[in-house]
């Protein structure tokens, strides 16, 4: 699966996993986590990280998904540009009211991605590689994510 992927979206998705294992780390470290708020402040430790970060990267990526959307004409690139902001207004919108909570929405919202990712590689918008790496990052991040909701 990592052979089709371009080696430089594969190592800069991979090193766009650090702030969510970081988090997932912190949780399930507390000492680690006392020590990271000590030293970068407590939203570097625990949820905290991860839910600031994966509210930023579901904007990212649907700058992503528009980017797709100018390959299409028409009401077909009107659908993906619509399509394509979901991502960053689930984040703005549903990752209040505590971690517990904007953990169990940044999960869906990611998996909600997922959906979106493979309805622009039907549409012949993403390359061919896209879901193979947007599966792998889709599922460390929830893994990220859930290791905060659980034990966070």
């Amino acid at each position: 699966m990592f052979q089709t992927i371009p080696r430089a979206p594969l190592i800069l998705g991979l090193a766009g996993l650090l702030p969510f294992l970081w988090g997932a780390l912190t949780v399930l470290l507390p000492d680690l986590g006392l020590w990271t708020a000590q030293v970068a402040g407590p939203r570097f430790a625990g949820p905290y990280v991860m839910l600031f970060y994966g509210a930023v990267i579901l904007s990212f990526m649907s700058g992503v998904l528009w980017g797709f959307a100018t390959k299409a004409s028409g009401p077909r690139a009107a659908t993906g540009y619509a399509l394509s902001v979901m991502p960053a207004l689930w984040a703005f919108f549903m990752t209040g009211g505590g971690p517990q909570s904007a953990g169990i929405s940044l999960i869906s919202g990611f998996a909600g991605l997922l959906l979106l990712d493979a309805h622009f590689v039907r549409q012949g918008l993403a390359p061919g590689w896209w879901m193979p790496l947007r599966l792998v990052l889709s599922a460390i991040v929830i893994g990220c994510l859930a290791i905060g909701v659980i034990y966070g």
